[in-house]
Formats: C-alpha cells, structure tokens, sequence
C-alpha cells in the first residue's frame, strides 16, 4: 500500500519522475497525473511529449498550471493515486500569474492531509547551487525552498534522487 504523502526532491534529469512514476504504479491503485507545466516553445513541448509517452494508457492526465488544490480535491479519491509533477513548475506559473505563492504553498500543504487518495508530489531541488544572479530567479529559490519545507514536514515520507538513485530522507 502507497504511503498517504510521498515528496520525491532532485535535480534535473535525476530520475525523480522515472521513480515516482514507478511508485504510483506499484500501488496497484488507480493512476492519475497532474502535469503543472506549461509548454511556450518547442523544447518545453518536446520534453513534456517525452513524459507523457513513457506512462502507458492506464495513467489518467490532468493539466493544471495554477490551481492544484482545487484538482486535487476534485481526483483525490479512494482507490485512486495521484502524481504531481511538479511543483517547481507550479510555483514558476504562480509566480508568472503574480499570485501569492508562500500564500499558495501554505493552502497546498494544510490540503494534503485532509485527501482521501495517497498522493507523490515530485519537485526540483534547486537550492543547491550558487546564489542566482537577479533577483526573480532568488525569489524563485527561495519560494521553492520554503514550499520543500512545508511539504517536507507534512510528508509520510521525502525520497531524494540523485543519478537515479534514491536517498530515503523520511520515512520509506
């Protein structure tokens, strides 16, 4: 049986994906995907086109670039399993629309406990490289970092994936 809150955390190309897919599939439950992202170019199309051609028809997907709670209030279900991939895209579009993100992050964290469906919520951990240069892209990394955070502390268990290899932080 599928822990009620899993928080996969790596970088870019780790294999956090790959994992939390495979996750969700061991459940034996029922697949559902949120994709948070948003394609404006080809590469961004091309790289969404990838993940969505490695789950097989049994995955059902949702889009949803800003409002994550309120679809995951209305899939969440018994039987059921939810991947968000991911929530740093998430709070990149949160950003972009101007919406209060620390505010956002807070309602998505108090909502994970009152779900009646485990879900793997899958994000970039990008607060271990340098200072970022401009001050978007700090506020950015420190949004993401506080939301880690919270998700973190209310997560079942918190996996880190570096080369495809999971770290168990919490839990597992």
């Amino acid at each position: 049986m599928a822990e009620r809150l899993t928080l996969v955390l790596g970088g870019a190309r780790s294999g956090k994906s790959r994992f939390s897919e495979a996750l969700a599939e061991a459940s034996g439950l029922e697949r559902h995907y949120i994709a948070t992202a948003q394609a404006f170019d080809p590469e961004m199309e091309e790289r969404l086109a990838h993940h969505k051609a490695r789950r097989d028809q049994a995955w059902t997907t949702h889009e949803e670039p800003l409002d994550l709670v309120g679809v995951l209030r209305d899939i969440a279900l018994p039987g059921r399993i939810v991947l968000v991939d991911c929530l740093t895209l998430w709070v990149t579009n949160l950003m972009m629309a101007e919406r209060q993100v620390d505010a956002e992050g807070e309602r998505l964290a108090a909502a994970l406990s009152t779900l009646s469906a485990p879900v793997i919520l899958v994000s970039n951990e990008v607060g271990l490289g340098i200072v970022p240069d401009n001050a978007m892209a700090r506020a950015f990394r420190d949004h993401a970092g506080r939301l880690h955070q919270a998700i973190a502390a209310v997560a079942d268990t918190v996996y880190f994936i570096a080369a495809g290899l999971p770290l168990t932080m919490k839990g597992g």
